[in-house]
C-alpha cells in the first residue's frame, strides 16, 4: 500500500499544482526513442502571438492532447509538437493600436525600432500562452518547439518561394486586390468579412459631352470613386443605348470625358443598364478595363484619404469625401436622387475597417496547377481524410473555385520577400540570399502573407527543406491535424497542396474538424457581444480535468458546443464521484502490490461481470478513440464508471470486504486495486492530473500514468452469461426500489417479494445470490418462481423475463398502478417503433455491421415481451377492481 493518501476531498487546485512541472522535469512528453515502434505525431495549430488563449483553443488542444495520450500509452513513438505564429497582420495591428494609445505610430520609430516593439510583445505574449498551455496540461515536447519566423521556418518560407517564383507559380503584377487602409496592406479575399451596412444607391447625370441634351443615368453606392472613372458601359443589346455607344460622356464633378463603351458586364435588367467603369477601384471594372485597354486612375492613398486626382477633395477620407462631393453634386444639379439600401460590404477581418478594391501591385501565387494537383490527389490513397466526411465537399469546393492568392503584404512584421532590385538598371532577382553587391540591391519592402508560412508547417517545424533531418523523417507526414470548420480554406487547404508540391504527401492523414464554441445562448463568443469565457477562470474554480471532460463529453465531430455552467458542475461532481470511489478502495487495498493479478478463478459473479464490462468498456472507448467520437467515448466511460463500477461493484464488494472470508477478502482487493487501476489508464488522456495524482497513491509500476501502458481486451475476462445474470439481477434490485419509491416505502421497513418468472433460467441465478439482492432491497421474505400466487392487491414492475410484486394491498392505489403501467406501455410502444423503423431503413440494413442488427433484433423481441406482460398485468389490476 502506497504511503500517502488522498485528501478527505477533491481539490482540483491542490490536486493540479506543480504536477506539470514534474512531467516537464521527468521527461514524459518527448518522443520514446524506440525505433521499433510505430511513430505518431500532431504539430499543434500555432496560436497568433496577439493575445490570451480563448475556448476555442482550450476545445482545440485537449482533443489533440487526448488523441497524443492515448496513442503514447499504446505503445506509439508520439511527438506533439508545439509552437506559435507570427500572425503579421493581427501581431502588427495590435502594436500599432498599442503605440496610437501612446500618440506613436511605426513611422515615428522606423522599421527596425518598430519590430523590436513587436519582438517585445511576442516574448509577453508567448509567455501567457505558455503558461496557458501548462494549465490545460497539453503533453508537448517543448524542446522541439517553433516559431514562425525562426531562422529554419525561415529558411523553408525563401525556399518554397524561390522553387514557386522559378516554375512560374510566383508572379508579381498589377491588379484590384483588397485593401485595409488602416493597416495598410493587401487581404486576401477570405480575410474579408461581409457584413450588412447601411448604404445608398446615388443617381447621377453623365451628360453627352457634344452637348446633345440629357445624359446618361448611373446608380452608385461609392461616388467618391468618380474621380477614377475611364468608362460608361452599356450593354450591346440593349435597345435603349444602340445609338450613343461610341459617344462621350463628361464625368460629373471632374469635367473629364470619357467614352461609352458596350461591355456584356452591363446587365440591361439591372438599374438603368448602364454602370461607370472604375478599373482601379473594382474587379469586374478592372476585367472590363483589360477588355478594353482603359487607363487606370487610382483617386486614393493607401490610408483611404483621397489624392491629387480627387482635385480639391484632396486629402479627405474616403467618407468625408463622399459626404461633402454628393453636397457639391446635389447643388450642381448632376445628383438625381438618393435610395438608401443595405448592402453586403467587406471589412478586415483584422482591423474592422471597410475594405476598398484597389489597383496595386502585388506578388500573387498562380493558384490553378496548385489546386488541380491537391483535388486529383484527393482521389488517391494518399488523401486527407476529412472527419467528418462532409467537409471534404467544403475543401474541394474551395480549391474547385479558387483564384490566385495574393501574398505580399505592406507590412513590417513577417518575413520579407526574397526579391531585389537593382538601383541602377530596376532588375529583379529573388533568391534565397541577397545578392553578392548588396549595397547595389534594395529588398522588397513587403513581407509574406502570414498563411503563406503557416502552410508549411506540417513539415517546416521538422526540419524541412533538410530532407535527411530526423524528424521530417521520421514523423513526417504527420498523422492527424484537428482544428475548426472556418479555417479549412484559411489554413488547411493551403496546408495541403504545399505539403503536395514540396513533399509529394500529403502533410496529415486525417483532420478532424470540430465547430465553433457558442455561449449558453448558442452565439457566437465575440468581444462585441462580452460573452467569451476564458478557459483559465474556468479551470480556476472548477480544475482543468473538468473542463477538459466537458470539452470532450458533448463533443461530436464538426458540430458547434455551447459553453454551460449546468454541465461544468457536472463534470465536477463526475472527477468527484472517481475520487470519492478511490478513496475508498485505496482504504482497503492493504498489502496488495502492483504485480498481483487478477485470478479469474476466484471470481464471484459480481467479478465475472464487472471484468467483462471492463473488457467491453476498453474495447469501446478505443474504437470510439480511432474514430474521433470523444462523445461516445465519454458517455461509454461515465456509464462504466459511475453506474456500474461505482454504484454497483463497489457496493457487492462491501459485502465481501466485510465478512470472514479471508481468501474471498484478498481476491476483492487485487479486483478492485486491477479495475481502479485500468479505469484510471482510460481515463487520463482526457483528465491527466487527477488521475495521475491517484494512481500515484496505489500500488503502481512506473514514474508516471503518462507512460503507462494502455489497457487492452482480456480474452480470459470474457463473460456473456455473466453479464446476462448480473443484469437481470440489477434490473430486479432497481425494480424494488423503484416499488419503494412509488410507494413511500424507506428501505428500512422489511417488505415481502414475489417475483413471477416468464423466464425459468432466472430462478437460480436469483436463488444463489439471495443475500447479495436482499442487502439492496432488505425483504421480509422473497419468492420466485413460474407458478406463484400473486395478490392484485400489490404494486408491481416488469423486467425482462419476470413480474416483480410487492404485496402493499394498504398502500396502494389501484388507479395510480394502472397509470404507470400504461405509460410503461406507451414506452415499450415507442421504443418497438423506433426499432421497427431502424431494422425497415435499408440503408441501415446496407451499412450497420450484422453484430448491430442482431442486437437491434433482440431489442425488439425484449421490448415485445415487456409490453405483453405490462399488459398482462394492467388485465390482471382491473380485474380486481
Amino acid at each position: 500500500m502506497s504511503k500517502e493518501e488522498l485528501a478527505p476531498k477533491f481539490d482540483p487546485q491542490e490536486v493540479e499544482a506543480g504536477r506539470y512541472q514534474k512531467w516537464l522535469d521527468q521527461g514524459v512528453f518527448k518522443p520514446s526513442g524506440d525505433k521499433k515502434a510505430k511513430p505518431y505525431s500532431i504539430v499543434i495549430p500555432p496560436p497568433n502571438v496577439t493575445g490570451k488563449l480563448h475556448m476555442g483553443h482550450a476545445w482545440d488542444t485537449t482533443l489533440q492532447d487526448m488523441i497524443i495520450r492515448q496513442k503514447r500509452m499504446q505503445g506509439y513513438d508520439t511527438l506533439y509538437l508545439p509552437g506559435m505564429d507570427h500572425a503579421g497582420i493581427a501581431t502588427q495591428a495590435k502594436v500599432e493600436a498599442k503605440l496610437r494609445e501612446q500618440g506613436i505610430s511605426r513611422y515615428d520609430l522606423g522599421r527596425d525600432k518598430f519590430i523590436q516593439q513587436v519582438w517585445d510583445w511576442k516574448d509577453e505574449y508567448a509567455a501567457i500562452i505558455h503558461a496557458q498551455w501548462a494549465k490545460m496540461g497539453l503533453s508537448l515536447d517543448y524542446s522541439r518547439e517553433r516559431f514562425t519566423l525562426d531562422d529554419g521556418l525561415s529558411k523553408a518560407v525563401r525556399k518554397v518561394f524561390v522553387d514557386l517564383y522559378n516554375k512560374g507559380l510566383i508572379y508579381r503584377g498589377e491588379y484590384i486586390v483588397n485593401w485595409d487602409p488602416q493597416a495598410r496592406t493587401a487581404l486576401s479575399d477570405i480575410e474579408v468579412i461581409h457584413q450588412d451596412d447601411q448604404g445608398a444607391f446615388y443617381h447621377l447625370i453623365y451628360k453627352y459631352a457634344d452637348g446633345t441634351p440629357g445624359g446618361i443615368e448611373i446608380a452608385t453606392t461609392r461616388p467618391e470613386t468618380m474621380f477614377g472613372d475611364t468608362a460608361v458601359a452599356v450593354n450591346a443589346h440593349d435597345a435603349r443605348y444602340q445609338d450613343v455607344i461610341g459617344k462621350e460622356v463628361i464625368v460629373p464633378g471632374v469635367g473629364r470625358k470619357i467614352p461609352i463603351i458596350a461591355d456584356e458586364h452591363a446587365d440591361p435588367e439591372f438599374g438603368t443598364g448602364a454602370v461607370k467603369i472604375t478599373p482601379a477601384h473594382d474587379p469586374n471594372d478592372f476585367q472590363v478595363g483589360l477588355r478594353h485597354d482603359l487607363p487606370r486612375i487610382n483617386c486614393m492613398n493607401d490610408d483611404g484619404t483621397m489624392n491629387e486626382n480627387a482635385g480639391k477633395y484632396e486629402g479627405m477620407d474616403r467618407f468625408d469625401c463622399r459626404k461633402a462631393l454628393v453636397k457639391d453634386l446635389q447643388a450642381s444639379g448632376d445628383l438625381i436622387k438618393i435610395d438608401p439600401i443595405v448592402h453586403s460590404v467587406g471589412h478586415s477581418e483584422r482591423t474592422g475597417v471597410q475594405v476598398e478594391a484597389r489597383l496595386s501591385t502585388q506578388w500573387f501565387v498562380k493558384m490553378k496547377p496548385l489546386a488541380e494537383a491537391s483535388i486529383k490527389n484527393q482521389q488517391s490513397d494518399n488523401k486527407v481524410t476529412f472527419v467528418p466526411d462532409r467537409f471534404e465537399h467544403t475543401f474541394l469546393n474551395w480549391m474547385e473555385n479558387i483564384h490566385d492568392w495574393v501574398i505580399s503584404r505592406q507590412l513590417w512584421w513577417g518575413h520579407r520577400i526574397p526579391a531585389w532590385y537593382n538601383k541602377q538598371s530596376g532588375e529583379l532577382y529573388v533568391g534565397m540570399e541577397a545578392p553578392e553587391d548588396a549595397e547595389n540591391w534594395e529588398q522588397d519592402h513587403d513581407v509574406l502573407d502570414t498563411w503563406f508560412s503557416s502552410a508549411l508547417w506540417p513539415f517546416s517545424t521538422m526540419g524541412w527543406p533538410d530532407t535527411d533531418a530526423p524528424d521530417f523523417k521520421r514523423y513526417y507526414p504527420t498523422n492527424t491535424l484537428v482544428t475548426g470548420y472556418d479555417i479549412i480554406p484559411f489554413w488547411v487547404a493551403r496546408m495541403i497542396f504545399q505539403g503536395l508540391e514540396f513533399t509529394g504527401e500529403r502533410p496529415f492523414q486525417y483532420t478532424l474538424i470540430h465547430g465553433l464554441m457558442r455561449d449558453e445562448q448558442g452565439r457566437k463568443m465575440s468581444k462585441s457581444l462580452g460573452n467569451g469565457i476564458d478557459p483559465m477562470d474556468i479551470i480556476e474554480k472548477y480544475g482543468a480535468d473538468a473542463l477538459r471532460w466537458f470539452l470532450t463529453q458533448g463533443n461530436k465531430p464538426g458540430q458547434d458546443t455551447r459553453f454551460s455552467y449546468t454541465q461544468m458542475d457536472s463534470a465536477w461532481n463526475f472527477i468527484n464521484k472517481i475520487w470519492n470511489m478511490s478513496r475508498f478502495v485505496l482504504m482497503n487495498l492493504e498489502d496488495t502490490t502492483a504485480d498481483q493479478q487478477p485470478d479469474p478463478a476466484t471470481f464471484d459473479l459480481s467479478d465475472q461481470w464487472l471484468f467483462a464490462r471492463l473488457n467491453d468498456t476498453i474495447a469501446q472507448v478505443t474504437d470510439l478513440f480511432d474514430k474521433f467520437e470523444f462523445g461516445e467515448a465519454d458517455r461509454a466511460l461515465y456509464n462504466f464508471i459511475w453506474n456500474e463500477l461505482a454504484d454497483w461493484y463497489i457496493e457487492m464488494a462491501k459485502a465481501v470486504l466485510t465478512g470472514d472470508d479471508e481468501r474471498a477478502k484478498a481476491a476483492k482487493r487485487v479486483n478492485l486495486r486491477y479495475v481502479l487501476d485500468q479505469t484510471l489508464r482510460l481515463l487520463q488522456p482526457i483528465m491527466p492530473f487527477v488521475t495521475e495524482k491517484i494512481w500515484l497513491t496505489m500500488p503502481h509500476i512506473g514514474e508516471s500514468l503518462v507512460t503507462a501502458s494502455y489497457p487492452v481486451v482480456h480474452p480470459e475476462f470474457e463473460n456473456a452469461e455473466a453479464v446476462t445474470q448480473m443484469s437481470a439481477i440489477i434490473e430486479l434490485i432497481r425494480a424494488v426500489r423503484g416499488i419503494r419509491a412509488d410507494v413511500n416505502a424507506p428501505l428500512s421497513s422489511p417488505i415481502d417479494i414475489m417475483v413471477k418468472l416468464q423466464d425459468e433460467s432466472l430462478a437460480p441465478i436469483f436463488e444463489q445470490n439471495r443475500d447479495f439482492i436482499d442487502r439492496f432491497v432488505h425483504s421480509k421474505t422473497m419468492t420466485f418462481g413460474a407458478g406463484i400466487d400473486t395478490p392484485a392487491l400489490a404494486a408491481s414492475a416488469v423486467i425482462l423475463g419476470a413480474t416483480v410484486y410487492v404485496p402493499l394491498a394498504e398502500l396502494i392505489d389501484l388507479d395510480e398502478e394502472i397509470a404507470k403501467l400504461e405509460k410503461d406501455v406507451k414506452k415499450f410502444q415507442q421504443e418497438i417503433e423506433r426499432v421497427e423503423k431502424k431494422l425497415g431503413n435499408k440503408g441501415f440494413l446496407a451499412k450497420a455491421p450484422a453484430a448491430v442488427i442482431d442486437e437491434q433484433k433482440a431489442k425488439q423481441a425484449d421490448y415485445a415481451a415487456q409490453l405483453q406482460a405490462t399488459q398482462a398485468r394492467i388485465e390482471e389490476l382491473e380485474a380486481a377492481k
